[in-house]
């Protein structure tokens, strides 16, 4: 008689088949392993997506999401909660979730209420700032972790500071293969005369297979009947990117060295039966793979679990798993070591079939059902030690544990103000006003929000995204005067520059884009020349005078040196521009009147971000102290006694000791105002700057002096401006951007790592 499953409803979270990679496999073999040692239980998987059509999934997915639309996540949470889900297993893997180092992840793990166990793929010893953080609220938000060798749950404790009773060490799991010899399978391939080393999986430029074609000759004139078998097909990320640019090569460089007859490429993502007979023809294998941070290799396991011979470079995974002579391991980017090994093998039968032996009764412990049931182990403690109770998730539904809501993407009317030149300044009601032209402020602001919305993903499709990212760049070089080295700001319809070099301003706000396209940029080409076009437009800003030029640089600096960290000029002048804005503080600030000049303007939240983030990341607590303080007041004179916000107007402005203009309110202050509060939020993980950036962002909304709504929710444009009566019926490129890039931030502020160095 059948027991009842221990835990009813089993979820999986990862890529699946028909997707080509190694991840789905694995999602995959792991569920079906699952439910072989738990008959009974309702096994079920919500797969990640890397395009909108999907793709044509088994019975198993119930639930898809879309790797880089976050709300996707917070659907897919959603659905795991109603379902009853009694235990979540998580695959990670950096590259398959979006936003930055793949933090969308956590907006689901955030809703989730049942207990989560996550498989890491990949667990880093150096990891940047933001991937240590996402690693460290990942783990804070499962309840345990599996890794598949000692070396990750080592790096685990001592990197990222995690308890070693919260990890699990399980193999990677592999199928059941007979141990047979390799002959028995040859004849259908053809090769029944020749001895076959293999290298398979995805194909890319880190497994390092040109290293094991240069040792070819080599091998080849000590054993004449030796044929190189690489198969897999290219990684679907490098084709879309590159093409077959890296097989053609290899393929290159194997007839350059003679070597074509020893040689074959089989451009497929083949079945696991199929993959079972290439393995079972096997003679030698061989992973040249030259990063030796790799923690897993699928590939590896199998044909070691299979009994075949392994040469392998000395990354982490193999070190452990072919230690005692249990393979031959050689140095990184080392033909000469490759071809000695297999040589060696070759040469030593008896060895070679004590290797095979030794390997086989070791794999004994990672076939899929023994690895199951590890697993189910690992399930039960993690649901024993934190009791979910799923059936009442209506009680903690409540709006005060929701993240807040926040407006659809709705690009329509950026699309339609920009034209294949870049986008219009201003429009006349919802159309653009072409006898104004454009300018560099709104170009920048325009790059500035395809930077974000790249690292939120959503509705924009990767062709109009490229499109339109690559358009505002390429006005931005257009703009860029290279005998003095300063950007232009207006040019006509005509597309005539109007002048030589625009504004401080204009010029710093530019900076500030191309340095985030050098920081964030996932397009190596936009990229480079975004860091070019800043490395060619940072020095003068030493020479200028204005704070707000002097905060706009000093954000993008803080963007360019996430391309370019130890880049010194870039650093002192971080430095240089940081004591001018101490410089003014000490020289303007009272008790009274907390600020760097005697009057406030425009943007001038910007002035207090530019402190608190460059004080973080220059471990200057006293320079984040200041923005933290002028910040504060900023807020509380910038708010009306019924709680909504309300800039300094634009007629007239706000004069130390004297009257204080309240109308003509601008987008750009209310912007600014949600980026410096949230950035406050990261430092200081205070509430109450979210708070004040929510307040900010509502202004767009209607929670503003009049209770009308700045934002067309119809044609997705704002209005230019909050007048003493009326809303202006303009929707320009200013205020239309201002309010998307707020919406921007906040979505990313419902996703929130901490940004601190």
């Amino acid at each position: 008689m059948n027991r009842e499953p221990r835990l009813p409803r089993i979820a999986f979270l990862g890529n699946y088949p028909p997707r080509l990679c190694g991840i789905a496999t694995f999602t995959k073999d792991l569920c079906e392993a699952i439910a072989g040692v738990e008959p009974g239980a309702d096994c079920f998987v919500s797969s990640v997506n890397d395009r909108s059509e999907g793709y044509v999934y088994s019975s198993r997915v119930r639930c898809e999401l879309l790797e880089k639309d976050v709300d996707s996540y917070r659907r897919a949470a959603d659905y795991l909660n109603f379902h009853h889900a009694d235990v979540l297993s998580v695959q990670h893997e950096f590259g398959i979730y979006g936003g930055a180092s793949g933090s969308h992840l956590l907006a689901l793990l955030k809703e989730i209420r049942m207990p989560v166990v996550t498989t890491l793929h990949t667990v880093l010893l150096e990891p940047n700032a933001l991937q240590k953080q996402v690693m460290q609220e990942l783990a804070m938000r499962s309840d345990r972790l599996v890794v598949m060798a000692k070396k990750g749950a080592e790096i685990l404790q001592s990197v990222y500071n995690i308890s070693s009773e919260k990890i699990d060490i399980i193999p990677h799991g592999i199928p059941d293969m007979p141990f047979c010899d390799s002959s028995i399978y040859k004849e259908q391939f053809g090769v029944a005369d020749r001895t076959v080393l293999l290298t398979f999986g995805l194909l890319g430029p880190g497994k390092g297979i040109e290293y094991a074609i240069q040792a070819l000759p080599e091998i080849v004139k000590r054993h004449p009947n030796v044929v190189y078998l690489v198969l897999g097909a290219t990684h679907p990320n490098l084709l879309a990117r590159e093409g077959e640019r890296y097989r053609l090569s290899l393929e290159r460089l194997a007839e350059e060295l003679g070597m074509k007859d020893h040689v074959i490429f089989y451009n497929r993502f083949v079945t696991q039966a199929d993959l079972k007979e290439f393995i079972g023809a096997t003679d030698v294998y061989i992973t040249p793979y030259l990063n030796e941070a790799q923690i897993t290799s699928g590939t590896l396991a199998y044909v070691f679990g299979a009994g075949k011979a392994v040469v392998s470079t000395k990354y982490w995974h193999a070190q452990e798993l072919l230690a005692e002579d249990r393979g031959v391991l050689v140095g990184f980017r080392d033909s000469t070591a490759i071809a000695q090994g297999v040589i060696d093998l070759l040469d030593e039968q008896e060895r070679m079939e004590k290797i095979r032996i030794d390997a086989y009764a070791l794999g004994q412990e990672m076939r899929w059902p023994a690895v199951g049931r590890r697993y189910m182990e690992s399930f039960l403690r993690a649901s024993t030690d934190r009791s979910a109770n799923h059936h009442h998730a209506f009680s903690r539904w409540t709006l005060g544990s929701r993240p807040y809501t926040l407006p659809p993407l709705q690009l329509n009317h950026i699309r339609h103000m920009s034209d294949g030149t870049g986008i219009f300044q201003h429009a006349i009601f919802t159309v653009p006003n072409f006898h104004e032209g454009y300018c560099v402020d709104d170009n920048a602001r325009a790059f500035l929000l395809c930077n974000l919305l790249d690292e939120l993903g959503g509705q924009m499709t990767v062709e109009s995204y490229d499109v339109l990212t690559t358009t505002y760049l390429a006005f931005l070089a257009a703009s860029f005067n290279y005998q003095l080295g300063r950007f232009r700001n207006f040019m006509n319809f005509s597309r005539q520059w109007l002048e030589d070099s625009g504004s401080e301003d204009s010029h710093a706000r530019a900076l500030w884009a191309v340095g985030t396209g050098a920081g964030r940029s996932r397009n190596e080409g936009r990229k480079r020349l975004a860091a070019q076009l800043f490395e060619r437009g940072l020095p003068v800003v030493e020479s200028f005078t204005s704070p707000r030029a002097w905060s706009f640089a000093l954000l993008g600096i803080h963007e360019y040196l996430r391309y370019q960290p130890e880049a010194e000029q870039v650093i002192r002048l971080r430095a240089v521009l940081v004591d001018k804005l101490l410089h003014l503080w000490r020289e303007c600030s009272s008790e009274n009147w907390p600020w760097f000049e005697h009057i406030l303007t425009y943007d001038n939240a910007r002035i207090s971000q530019a402190l608190i983030i460059s004080g973080q990341w220059m471990s200057r607590p006293d320079v984040s102290e200041i923005g933290l303080t002028s910040l504060r007041w900023l807020v509380s004179i910038q708010r009306t006694q019924s709680g909504c916000f309300r800039p300094v107007g634009n007629n007239g402005f706000y004069q130390r000791d004297g009257a204080r203009a309240d109308f003509d309110q601008q987008p750009v202050e209310a912007q600014a105002m949600v980026s410096a509060c949230l950035e406050a939020y990261y430092a200081t993980h205070d509430m109450m700057w979210k708070n004040e950036a929510k307040r900010a962002f509502e202004w767009f909304l209607g929670r503003n002096d009049l209770g009308i709504a700045l934002y067309d929710f119809t044609s997705g444009g704002c209005s230019d401006g909050l007048h003493e009566f009326h809303v202006s019926e303009n929707q320009g490129a200013e205020s239309t951007l201002a309010f998307h890039l707020a919406l921007s931030e906040m979505n990313q502020s419902e996703n929130v790592i901490y940004h601190t160095p």
